[in-house]
């Protein structure tokens, strides 16, 4: 079936089977390699990307269901040559250990951020229920609260 949704700014149309999880449409046939696969449960958040601005598990997305949507991968969270504040502050914060799981908690960091400008640790643990194997919750935090403080001096 013929499916058109946009990625990263970019109109696509993909022939595939419509119950294609979109996370297999994104990384075998888009080639973006950047959303991972983690438990295909939409438990673990290693797959999260946007879709019209949400944070969404795309490993338990039915490709069908993008029909028409504004779809964000970690590749289309920068613009251009300028990081997003999620991206600088991960790195300002030397987040990643193994790094296999980090483009899905900052596209749901990012996701936050949009809703709640700046988070209370509260909030962070509400909103931000992703895992990580090595634990860098720590650092993650840190992150996330620098994010914010960048965000509010990019606007």
């Amino acid at each position: 079936m013929k499916i058109s949704f946009t990625i990263n700014g970019k109109s696509q149309t993909v022939n595939v089977d419509e119950n294609t999880p979109l996370l297999w449409v994104i990384r075998d046939v888009l080639n973006l390699k950047g959303t991972k696969f983690g438990c295909g449960k939409a438990a673990c958040g290693a797959c999260t990307i946007h879709i019209d601005g949400h944070a969404i598990r795309s490993c338990s997305y039915a490709v069908k269901f993008a029909e028409g949507k504004k779809i964000t991968t970690i590749e289309g969270l920068s613009e251009g040559d300028n990081l997003h504040p999620v991206q600088q502050a991960w790195i300002e914060e030397i987040v990643p250990q193994c790094g296999y799981c980090q483009p899905g908690f900052m596209m749901a960091t990012a996701a936050l951020l949009e809703k709640i400008p700046n988070p209370t640790d509260e909030d962070i643990d509400n909103n931000i229920i992703n895992v990580c194997r090595c634990a860098t919750y720590y650092r993650m935090r840190k992150a996330i609260h620098r994010a914010a403080e960048i965000k509010t001096m990019k606007s």
